[in-house]
């Protein structure tokens, strides 16, 4: 058990490490790693190290041939939803970008998801939304960013399930990882804003009285002020 659980850490250490150098930009597109260098760089097995190649293919991040090696690959290739990717991308120089392109694709489908929620939510879900909107006034109130963190993240995991489109709902992961690095990377006041508060919970009324049109204005509204949010934190100073 404990070798297993030495395996796995060495493991995502590495995955970790070697991502993370992708998307910095420190191994740059065309760039070529063999098996051996990574497994003696980083003291690990090659079969470890073969497995987190493998992992890294599968998110587009490098492509790995006989006789060619392991060649880093553009930002074009990468698979730009996969969770892990946004979580590395937002710890690296490229928070304000990965932000933005969040923005942008957020207005493409959220909106829409909480017309379609107004359509097709159940009691149940109507439920958990507008208790995660009362956790967020609670928490937001408190301070305590982590419990609103988990508040906020619960409630649009629940709009992009009640959207009942298996789509949308394919997204909770990219819109988590997203709402989770705001948090740990400080780009969060330390008092959450009480209008994005009370924007929620019109998202929830309005999907709890199956009024589509004010169901999506208001999440365009929550997607613009997050937005806004975002362009403060990174303007510069004048």
């Amino acid at each position: 058990m404990t070798s297993e659980a030495n395996v796995g850490a060495l493991h995502d250490n590495l995955l970790t490490a070697l991502g993370t150098a992708i998307v910095s930009g420190e191994y740059p597109a065309g760039e070529v790693l063999t098996l051996d260098g990574v497994s003696a760089q980083h003291g690990i097995s090659r079969s470890v190290a073969r497995e987190v190649i493998r992992v890294l293919e599968s998110m587009g991040l490098v492509a790995s041939r006989r006789r060619v090696g392991i060649t880093i690959q553009p930002a074009h290739k990468w698979n730009v939803f996969d969770p892990q990717l946004i979580r590395w991308r937002l710890e690296s120089g490229d928070r304000a970008a990965q932000l933005v392109s969040f923005s942008e694709l957020r207005r493409g489908f959220e909106p829409a998801a909480a017309a379609l929620a107004a359509r097709r939510a159940d009691p149940h879900q109507c439920r958990i939304l507008a208790a995660a909107v009362s956790d967020m006034v609670v928490h937001g109130r408190s301070g305590d960013l982590d419990a609103y963190l988990l508040a906020d993240k619960i409630f649009h995991q629940t709009l992009l399930e009640a959207s009942g489109n298996e789509m949308f709902r394919a997204l909770n992961g990219v819109v988590a990882e997203v709402l989770t690095g705001r948090t740990h990377h400080g780009m969060m006041p330390a008092v959450p804003n009480p209008a994005a508060i009370e924007l929620h919970d019109q998202v929830a009324r309005a999907i709890r009285l199956r009024d589509e049109e004010a169901a999506e204005r208001a999440m365009r509204a929550i997607i613009d002020e997050a937005a806004s949010a975002v362009a403060e934190e990174f303007s510069e100073p004048t």
